[in-house]
């Protein structure tokens, strides 16, 4: 899942936590809501720490030797 998948899973929690007067029966929409609210957050942070290791491990040095 990458960042737009967390956001959307995350937006998609708030609303249900914040936005919903509705009952279901047998669920709890608002801690549904919180749970969604943190797995997005969850996703955000493992995704952005995969990005920056993968970005640090890519760098690269040229060394370019003229013969006359």
């Amino acid at each position: 899942m990458g960042i737009g998948g967390c956001v959307i899973v995350f937006a998609l929690g708030a609303i249900l936590a914040f936005a919903v007067d509705w009952h279901l029966a047998g669920v709890n929409l608002h801690l549904v809501g919180v749970i969604l609210m943190i797995a997005g957050l969850l996703g955000l942070v493992a995704y952005v720490r995969v990005f920056r290791r993968r970005r640090l491990g890519t760098d690269v040095v040229e060394e370019r030797r003229y013969v006359d």
